[in-house]
């Protein structure tokens, strides 16, 4: 499985909008895909995600930080850098999260998880709900 997963790790890292094509090479047919915003089955649907980003956000590129291999499953760490604004002008972003992964009997992923927090990884960066949203962070701090 290391091996599969070294390749996936690379796919993810050197992703671009053609690479999205790849995705039956390391996705089962029938895979499950949820993040905060999106819940769909199947690697068609899944692929759709990824070329909705390369829509929504500049540059976008993944660096995979820490793996945690188990026999039932992965997860990995990792950091997207992206720019928001248009033409690709805004300062370089960086997402946090956490995707963990489950692979069939042939080594393809079927399980797809993603946890990153919309809250502080992406509303508190925008301008109008970025200052709301600091503005309720401090107020029901400890």
């Amino acid at each position: 499985m290391s091996e599969q997963l070294d390749r996936l790790v690379d796919f993810y890292q050197t992703l671009t909008p053609e690479g999205v094509a790849r995705f039956p090479e390391f996705y089962a047919e029938a895979a499950w895909f949820k993040d905060p915003f999106n819940e769909v089955r199947g690697v068609a649907a899944i692929q759709h995600i990824f070329s909705h980003m390369f829509q929504q956000v500049k540059e976008p590129r993944f660096v995979v930080t820490e793996r945690i291999e188990a026999a039932n499953g992965t997860m990995l760490v990792w950091e997207m850098y992206y720019r928001m604004g248009l033409m690709g002008r805004s300062e370089m972003q960086v997402m946090r999260g956490v995707t963990h992964l489950r692979f069939d009997a042939a080594g393809r992923v079927d399980y797809h998880r993603d946890y990153w927090d919309a809250a502080e990884e992406l509303y508190m960066k925008l301008p109008a709900i970025g200052c709301l949203m600091r503005g309720l962070k401090k107020a029901i701090a400890a």
